[in-house]
Order: C-alpha cells, then structure tokens, then sequence
C-alpha cells in the first residue's frame, strides 16, 4: 500500500513536469534527464531519515543530491506535491522552508534566511526560511528571504528580491520586490513568475506622478506671471538690476521692484 502510493506520488510528479514544461516529451525523459526530478527523489528520502532521526544520514543523501544536481535542498525544508524545479541550477531551499502544492521554481531561486551566523545555536529549531503557499511561482535569480510568506497563487518575478510577507495571487517584482500586478490577474500560469507584453514598473508610475505634478505647477507659474504681468501693465524690465534685485532674463518685475526706490523708502 505504502510503495502503491510513493509510486502515485512519483507519477503525479512527472506529470506535473510535463503539463508545465513542453519540452518535456515522455516520462522516461523527465526520469533520466531533469535535475529537478532528480534532486526531489533525493529529498524524498533524505527528508525520510531526517524525520525519523536519522538527521546525518538525511543530511549525506541530500549532498549527493546536491553534487549530482547542483540543488541543494536541506532534508529538514516541508514540501509539499507535484513541486516543479524547471532547470534548477543553483538553486536553494533552506532548513525550515515550507512549500505547498504544485510550486514553480526556477534557476537560482534561494529560499533563504536572514539571521545572522552569529550565535546559531540560539536559532536551532526556529523558523528562518519563507513559507510558499500551493501555487505560487518563483521566477529565476529570485530571493526569497526570512520567515515570510508568499500568499497562493502569488508569482515573484526574475531576480526579485522579496523580503516582505506577499499577498495572495499578485505579482511582484524588483527590489526590493513590489507589486505590479494586483490580485485576480496572475491566477493563469506565468513562466518565470513575470508577465510579458505591457507590465506596469511602480518607480516609472511614481516618476511620471512627480511629472505630472511638475508640469500642473508650471502651468500655474505661468498663469501667475500673465496676471502679475497684466496688472503692471505688461511692463517688462531689461536684463541686469531691478531696484538692486538681479534680474537676468528680463522678465516682467515684481509691482514692488517697479517702484521707485525712494517711494520704497518712504
């Protein structure tokens, strides 16, 4: 009963891989020939002794796993069914990671933590890695950082760099990792967590807001020089000094410079 379900499991695994890969063409091929599948077997069994204390023979089978693979995934992270590891080199899942159900993850992703090396001893059994809900997407070169959470259905953008807890079904990108897809637009499968085509970059929205802003204020500046221009009677003054006052562009001067200087001191 128990090998019935391991080999579902495995099953449902290559599955995965070929619904969301479509270079993918038999499952002999995702066997043989996918990292990813290879460095999830080890972390099967590697996660196997780890749970039953058997923590240094968990910790050797997940480093042939990782020189095999070039993954390097701690026996000790949770991972949930049908993970996908697309390419995978250089990845990094870390000791107390928590993955959910049918996950993405490409090249370079770390799901890491933060702590400083300095007393570890005091971090022993203490949650340091991100939790990734069912569905979530992590584009390649993503960092994933400290005991946060990336809600379901969220997609971290290539080389973002998340640090703040995410909610469910957005996308976020840069760094640090902001929002640029709001909830309810990223439920659709994403290669790479990144939408393509017309994707909106929070710091150029924030660049063209203070535009706006500079050109409104212009605008007014301009209205108040025509009415400051209209009431002296569309005087304008020459380049050089007005009453002691630098006035190098020649432009219409203030009602109080065009006073006589005398009339000023009196």
């Amino acid at each position: 009963m128990v090998g019935h379900m391991f080999f579902k499991q495995v099953r449902d695994e290559i599955d995965s891989m070929m619904a969301r890969d479509p270079a993918a063409r038999s499952r002999l091929e995702v066997v043989l020939a996918y990292p990813g599948f290879q460095a999830l077997m080890f972390y099967r069994l590697a996660h196997w002794f780890w749970r039953h204390n058997w923590l240094l023979t968990g910790r050797f089978i997940a480093h042939c796993g990782r020189v095999l693979t070039a993954i390097d995934i701690h026996p000790g992270a949770v991972i949930g069914r049908r993970l996908f590891i697309d390419h995978g080199i250089g990845l990094v899942i870390g000791e107390t990671a928590e993955i959910g159900d049918d996950v993405t993850l490409y090249q370079g992703v770390t799901l890491g933590g933060v702590a400083p090396s300095v007393n570890s001893a005091a971090q022993v059994h203490r949650k340091r890695h991100p939790t990734l809900r069912n569905g979530v997407i992590v584009g390649s070169g993503a960092q994933v950082l400290g005991p946060i959470t990336v809600g379901e259905g969220a997609r971290c953008g290539a080389n973002a760099v998340v640090v703040a807890d995410v909610p469910p079904g957005v996308t976020v990108v840069g760094i640090p990792a902001r929002v640029v897809m709001p909830r309810g637009q990223s439920r659709e499968f994403r290669a790479y967590g990144t939408p393509t085509g017309e994707m909106p970059d929070p710091v150029a929205r924030a660049i063209d807001g203070l535009l706006d802003q500079v050109s409104r204020l212009k605008g007014r500046i301009d209205q108040l020089e025509g009415q400051l221009a209209d009431r002296n009677g569309g005087a304008t003054a020459a380049p050089g000094l007005v009453n002691g006052v630098e006035n190098p562009e020649g432009d219409a001067a203030p009602e109080a410079s065009l006073r006589p200087v005398a009339a000023q001191n009196s």
